[in-house]
């Protein structure tokens, strides 16, 4: 059998994602995998390199890294390939090594009888090995093609993989939100385990299906003339209930005329307001059916899935569930975080995109992780992700998600940071508690604050969340900022008396102030704390001031030049990293004004430090030289400054509709004028916004705008 084009296909689907160097890496893999496992047939009489390319194919779907595809068509060359550790290690490293060596390990395992404790039992341990979440997924992957193609086992090891399937890797599934994947293997488990039943019910969808279909089509296009209508851009999807999602329904002694969302569709949209938009105008059509609405937006379900679902009488009294969501809450739901985990080169892990999800889970553990190792942060997914979960109250009735073992001190830094700082009490169900206590499910806590209190060091000891650790963390690092400054000018006194110099001649009011223009300082405390946190050494500051031809320009090409050097997203004030020289002079170019989010690059200016401009900017688009690789900081949280042009008819002044259509997106206008011409009317506005997501979605938001024929940033 030819099995290349099964390869290509591969290749063709992740070209989109990786560039030629790393398909090259992931094309090495295969064709060690192709070579290791040469002459070796799987039952259903194909090549065994079938088997990884499909498990491959499906983790191309989640958008998953480029370690995770190598180590998925490398997965059996250990168990099925006579492949040592050492041969894999030195062919590919250690990371990948050490996520197929923990897949052979893992497919060793199996569940031994059919009791609830043994599967709980397997599932931990399964979570406890999986050190890299990577692993996971690849295994989830492995176990859904060999379902696919299970028809080719005895009877007996059939139901046996799945009913190990659904008690064991299917709870998993559901926890790292892969809907996808759950899905399908929850239809196929019923296939094998209630093979009766599951044939009854594609019988009794078959009966109906050309029916189903065409009211499907015609509710559909009844609800896309209604959006179209009011101007909301979307998405819709329609689809018949999976025959898994019908066969719980009807096990709990539902007739089937009784089951509501048999059809389903879904609606996609771009913002979480136009949720809320659609499924009032789908409600004032269509007549919903009661205590079938569920906000999952406002309060998400476990595994961070987010939807607004609702049940409605449609076309011909057919019931419909609809479900409405945004395209990033479509990608959780379907995929997980999966498709939110990135792994650079060099096994340096971090997730995208986490910071716009609004899911403090998340959130928290990548606060964690941005002072932590691989193995901190395959901890912190393994407990605030894998982990037993809680559910607890605010005074108020708020709901939230804490992992077990969680204390008051987790839960007031989960409500804010600035609570977290400043807690001093605890009460729980109304009785006074002590800060480590360990909090319930259904607690209902109430947080006690003095603004001029501070954290603990003594809560690293008991607090849970890897983002309660984070911010203690960070708060404290924050104090150490004293202990430099002492440090700084203790060494720089010291290098005084070393070259027999007099801090007085050395650091007259003339020369400081040089010094200050030279370094872009304030004052005499900033020098100490570059000199005590060893951004600069004390001779070289004392150098600056005796050495006039000394080029303060020239100093810092050479520390930062170094284009290949990684740079660290670390927590600090500024808006710019660049590499571990964080507090250099830093200015956002005013000729193409970046915003957070924007792919940026630093140009090393002559005695103005680093400027940061947009990579397309034509300032530095032809520039070879003195660039020098930028990172916008994760923590940064302030305003930027940017221009926008607005193009509408010139047939009447329509300045109010702007600063109203500002005003209703949370977007101060700085400064605003007009061109004219016969036919048209360009708005030239400065606009202050806090990312290049929030300026995307105003500048989007303005063709609802009829007048409007375009805009865009300048």
């Amino acid at each position: 059998m030819n099995i290349e084009p099964k390869f290509e296909d591969l290749l063709e689907k992740l070209k989109k994602n990786f560039n030629e160097n790393e398909l090259a890496d992931i094309k090495r893999a295969y064709e060690f995998a192709r070579e290791k496992h040469e002459g070796r047939t799987r039952l259903t009489n194909e090549p065994y390199i079938t088997h990884p390319l499909n498990v491959a194919l499906i983790l191309s779907d989640l958008n998953v890294d480029k370690v995770t595809i190598m180590a998925s068509l490398l997965h059996e060359v250990m168990n099925n390939g006579d492949t040592t550790e050492e041969e894999l290690e030195e062919n590919f490293g250690f990371e990948i090594t050490n996520i197929v060596k923990t897949i052979s390990t893992i497919n060793k395992l199996e569940l031994p009888d059919d009791k609830e404790s043994s599967a709980i039992y397997l599932r931990k341990v399964l979570v406890g090995l999986a050190e890299d979440v990577r692993v996971l997924f690849i295994k989830l992957a492995d176990r859904l093609h060999n379902m696919r193609t299970i028809w080719a086992v005895r009877p007996e090891k059939q139901k046996r993989k799945a009913n190990e399937t659904m008690n064991v890797l299917i709870p998993i599934a559901h926890r790292l939100g892969i809907y996808g994947i759950k899905s399908e293997l929850e239809d196929l488990c019923l296939r094998y385990l209630k093979p009766e039943v599951y044939e009854d019910i594609l019988k009794q969808l078959d009966a109906s299906v050309e029916e189903l279909e065409q009211v499907l089509v015609e509710m559909q296009d009844s609800i896309s003339a209604i959006l179209i209508e009011n101007g909301i851009k979307f998405h819709i999807k329609s689809r018949v209930k999976s025959v898994y999602s019908i066969y719980k329904k009807l096990s709990t002694w539902r007739k089937w005329s009784d089951i509501y969302d048999i059809l389903a569709l879904r609606v996609i949209v771009e913002k979480e307001s136009d949720c809320y938009l659609a499924i009032g105008l789908i409600h004032s059509k269509f007549r919903p059916i009661a205590k079938r609405f569920k906000d999952y937006i406002a309060m998400p379900k476990e595994n961070m899935y987010q939807s607004l679902h609702t049940g409605i009488v449609g076309i011909d009294g057919h019931i419909f569930e609809v479900q409405i969501r945004t395209y990033e809450m479509d990608e959780i739901a379907e995929k997980g975080i999966a498709s939110h985990f990135s792994y650079k080169e060099k096994g340096t892990k971090k997730i995208q995109s986490m910071m716009e999800q609004k899911l403090e889970i998340f959130r928290n553990m990548i606060e964690s992780y941005k002072e932590s190792d691989d193995l901190d942060f395959a901890a912190n997914v393994n407990n605030d992700i894998l982990g037993e979960l809680i559910y607890v109250f605010t005074p108020k009735g708020d709901v939230v998600e804490l992992p077990k073992g969680s204390t008051p001190i987790d839960f007031a830094y989960r409500i804010h940071s600035k609570v977290g700082d400043t807690t001093i009490g605890a009460i729980v169900n109304d009785e006074i508690v002590p800060l480590s206590y360990e909090l319930q499910d259904n607690d209902v806590i109430k947080i006690n604050t003095n603004k001029n209190s501070t954290p603990s060091k003594e809560w690293l000891d008991f607090v849970k969340t890897s983002g309660a650790k984070s911010k203690i963390k960070s708060y404290f690092s924050k104090q150490d900022r004293e202990d430099y400054i002492e440090n700084g000018k203790n060494i720089l006194e010291r290098e005084l008396r070393k070259q027999k110099l007099a801090f007085s001649e050395v650091f007259s009011e003339e020369k400081l102030e040089k010094l200050y223009q030279d370094l872009k300082i304030n004052d005499i405390e900033e020098i100490y704390l570059a000199i005590g946190s060893f951004r600069y050494t004390a001779g070289y500051i004392i150098k600056l001031t005796t050495e006039e031809k000394h080029n303060v320009t020239d100093a810092l090409i050479e520390k930062v030049s170094n284009k290949n050097r990684y740079i660290p997203k670390t927590n600090n004030k500024k808006d710019i990293v660049v590499g571990e020289y964080s507090d250099i002079l830093i200015t956002l170019a005013k000729c193409c004004k970046p915003v957070k989010g924007d792919s940026i690059i630093g140009y090393i200016t002559k005695g103005e430090g680093i400027t940061v401009h947009k990579t397309d900017c034509a300032n530095v688009v032809n520039k070879n030289e003195r660039l020098i690789e930028v990172a916008w900081s994760e923590s940064s949280e302030n305003d930027y400054y940017t221009d926008i042009y607005i193009e509408t008819l010139n047939d009447k002044n329509y300045v109010g509709d702007i600063i109203n259509k500002a005003s209703v997106k949370n977007i101060s206008v700085v400064s605003l004028s007009t061109n004219d011409t016969n036919e048209i009317t360009i708005y030239n506005l400065t606009i202050k916004v806090k990312n290049a997501t929030e300026l995307n979605d105003f500048i989007n938001s303005l063709y609802s705008l009829s007048f409007v024929k375009k805009a865009g940033k300048k």
